[in-house]
């Protein structure tokens, strides 16, 4: 029940440049001899350009590939938001469900739905759905969560603390969408993705040791 489906991860691209001299050195092998092929050889890849302020000395200027950290930028971006959306969805999914199986009608007042011709068979479901175990339980509601995050990030440890500012936004905006205080089983979904990050964050520090 871990798996949200429908959902596509968001994927950086890389970019690697390379350069072949061995043609350059056959040429040198071949005009100059082997003394001449032999420096071209030892003449490492040029990784920056050089420009001389004076005689004798030289500076390094490195260039900023602007595309590249824009596209970055718009990849996290879109991360954080497909998490928020998704928390908004699943809490505020999780609290409706919550709403149809209970007898309580303040609940179902907050959940915004019409559920006065709800079916004893829909009742039913949406019982089994928020049970220990079921589709809108805290903990395979708070596995997804955690899960999708993991899927977006890659697994990445280092964006954690992102993932979980998008989940406490995505929780406020399904709070705020609510009304009011949501309901028991969402709190406690919320107390358990956190600590679910938080043993994705401890069961990565120990791998690495």
């Amino acid at each position: 029940m871990s798996t949200v489906n429908g959902i596509s991860s968001v994927n950086t691209q890389s970019y690697d440049t390379y350069k072949d001299y061995s043609s350059v050195s056959a040429k040198a092998s071949e005009a100059k001899g082997t003394d001449a092929a032999k420096k071209t050889e030892d003449t490492p890849a040029a990784v920056y350009e050089k420009s001389t302020k004076s005689a004798g000395t030289s500076k390094a200027i490195y260039t900023q590939d602007t595309d590249l950290v824009e596209r970055l930028k718009a990849d996290a971006a879109k991360q954080v938001e497909s998490m928020r959306s998704l928390v908004e969805q699943l809490i505020t999914g999780q609290g409706k469900s919550f709403a149809i199986a209970s007898d309580d009608d303040i609940w179902k007042f907050f959940a915004e739905g019409d559920f006065s011709n709800v079916s004893d068979a829909a009742k039913a479901q949406a019982e089994k759905d928020i049970a220990e175990g079921g589709y809108w339980s805290v903990d395979e509601t708070s596995k997804r969560i955690v899960e999708f995050a993991k899927g977006l990030t890659g697994g990445d440890p280092e964006k954690i603390d992102t993932m979980i500012d998008a989940f406490k936004e995505g929780y406020k905006q399904a709070t705020k969408a609510w009304g009011k205080d949501l309901p028991d089983i969402s709190r406690n979904t919320y107390d358990a993705v956190m600590k679910g990050f938080e043993e994705w964050r401890s069961g990565t520090a120990t791998a690495a040791e």
